[in-house]
């Protein structure tokens, strides 16, 4: 049995754990709620801007089709963007959604694809992609506690202009949706071609005035439109993140507090044993008197 000594060390260190974890929840509670607003701020931009490519897409102006609407008809180059997280110590939101993105990739290549091209977007996806032997074309890491477009655009770019240039067949993105504290599903979604699911039904028959002209406006609406969806998904994936890291932190201070509580009747026993010994060698020793 381990010494009184060694043991008040252990519930000293795990004291200083809980300290730290307890710290840890509290600030992850503190950017969730900001991460939330940020994310449902974000909503109605997304919803309008997918009215519009809704209506651009329904609307019969020219003979112009922009080639995010273009669906090919045998797929065998993919494009996966994958957004994770820059940081751990978020139970297995990571783990979940590199899991679901293996599981496709795998998937795509019995389907006959023969080239998956991958943009990372945080440093957990970008590590385990590199690990996996992936074929990553563009990154973005260190983004901070607020998703800024300024830096994603650039490696989101390098996969929109594959597609649009024909090297790329299909285009998704794997990302963590947040439906509450408790709760975030790992999800894999196809972002181009832009399908009907996407773009959702026009509310009756809208058309626009273009100017300067109708594929001017029709190629940036959609460009926008995609950098949109992929905003959303990454304040949905950061928002996942916080709730998830509060969750575990909150499961491991909970944790720490049981076997704090079980080292003190360790230590309890422990120390009884030895005060009952010594009374036991006293009493021995006036009784040998």
């Amino acid at each position: 049995m381990a010494s009184g000594k060694e043991i008040r060390t252990k519930i000293k260190s795990v004291q200083n754990t809980r300290k730290i974890t307890k710290a840890m929840e509290m600030v992850a509670a503190s950017k969730m709620r900001k991460a939330q607003d940020r994310m449902r701020h974000a909503r109605p931009f997304a919803e309008k801007i997918r009215r519009l490519a809704a209506n651009l897409s329904q609307a019969n102006v020219t003979d112009y089709k922009h080639p995010f609407l273009v669906r090919k008809d045998q797929v065998k180059r993919v494009g996966l963007i994958l957004v994770t997280t820059d940081k751990g110590l978020c139970g297995g939101l990571n783990t979940n959604i590199q899991r679901v993105a293996l599981n496709a990739m795998k998937d795509w290549e019995t389907a006959g694809v023969t080239d998956i091209s991958v943009c990372c977007i945080g440093n957990k996806g970008l590590g385990f992609m590199q690990r996996m032997g992936a074929k990553v074309i563009s990154q973005v890491t260190q983004m901070g506690d607020t998703p800024h477009l300024e830096k994603m655009i650039g490696p989101v770019k390098v996969v929109l202009d594959a597609f649009q240039n024909g090297e790329l067949d299909a285009v998704h993105i794997a990302y963590t949706r947040f439906v509450n504290t408790m709760k975030q599903e790992p999800v894999l979604e196809q972002l181009l071609p832009l399908s009907g699911e996407r773009l959702g039904t026009p509310e009756g028959s809208w058309d626009y005035l273009y100017e300067p002209d109708p594929q001017v406006v029709i190629d940036e609406m959609l460009v926008r439109y995609v950098e949109a969806l992929v905003y959303q998904a990454v304040a949905e994936n950061m928002a996942s993140e916080q709730s998830a890291r509060m969750v575990a932190m909150k499961a491991a201070s909970d944790n720490a507090k049981n076997v704090i509580g079980e080292l003190q009747l360790v230590y309890n026993k422990t120390r009884q044993a030895a005060i009952t010994k010594e009374l036991s060698e006293i009493v021995g020793g006036a009784a040998a008197v």
